[in-house]
């Protein structure tokens, strides 16, 4: 095999397992919490962040979605009360994103499904 048929090899190998768990954390989180894969990555890393409040931009530099699929995730969000928006009184073009109880209490319940199911993936992986 030549090289560059072993990185494409090695990179379909990848997106291969990467879908397969993505795809099992999706039903996880959605049948036992309402949220998708999306929307717990991003209040994941808000609530882990342990900031008060976050920049959308900074979580933007954080996540894999664009910045319209961000702010569509951030609104589904808000919406179900999970996190609250707020304008920067500095900056009035900067957005705050603070996760509330509800959303912390949410997301340390869908944290446990979180990690038993990469568990049940990526163990076995080597590092």
């Amino acid at each position: 095999m030549t090289a560059d048929a072993h990185l494409v090899e090695r990179w379909r190998s990848l997106l291969t397992s990467y879908n397969q768990v993505a795809g099992q954390l999706e039903r996880a989180l959605q049948d036992g919490y309402g949220l998708t894969l999306s929307e717990f990555e991003a209040l994941d890393r808000l609530v882990s962040a342990g900031c008060e409040q976050c920049r959308m931009q900074d979580l933007a530099g954080q996540m894999y979605l664009s910045q319209s699929a961000l702010s569509r995730t951030v609104a589904r969000l808000e919406r179900a009360g999970l996190v609250e928006r707020a304008l920067c009184e500095a900056d009035r073009r900067g957005v705050f994103v603070t996760p509330t109880q509800e959303g912390v209490r949410r997301h340390a319940e869908a944290h446990r499904t979180y990690v038993r199911v990469l568990g049940e993936h990526l163990d076995h992986v080597p590092a």
